[in-house]
């Protein structure tokens, strides 16, 4: 199955997080949105399977959200996952950009778009 996922965070106070390479990352309290994709290139399960490992209470932090939604300031909410074999979790982060602000380099540092992030907070 290929296609892209968001995820609706809330953080629940103003904290700042030492999140990997991208340091101190600060956030307010509000809503957040985080999009991300599973290409599913040679496993079929590849975008129900990081959906899942985002839903695990322990795991190794490996990308910017784990950091995010191991913090105890921070709590999934809700999860989308849209199944379509064209639909990039870039474009997806251009449709809900115009409501929010994005965290800087947030999921987007290895972006091949430059998405200045892939984390959206709602305002």
């Amino acid at each position: 199955m290929k296609g892209v996922y968001y995820l609706l965070i809330y953080v629940r106070r103003n904290f700042q997080l030492k999140i990997g390479s991208l340091g101190s990352v600060s956030f307010k309290k509000g809503f957040y949105v985080y999009a991300g994709s599973g290409k599913g290139e040679g496993n079929s399960g590849e975008l129900l399977n990081r959906v899942i490992r985002h839903l695990r209470v322990h795991k190794r932090n490996h990308w910017h959200i784990d950091y995010l939604l191991s913090s105890k300031y921070a709590e999934l909410k809700g999860v989308c996952i849209i199944e379509d074999e064209v639909l990039t979790e870039c474009e997806l982060v251009k449709k809900i950009f115009f409501s929010g602000v994005p965290v800087p380099g947030f999921g987007s540092t290895d972006c091949k778009n430059n998405c200045p992030s892939h984390l959206i907070r709602l305002i």
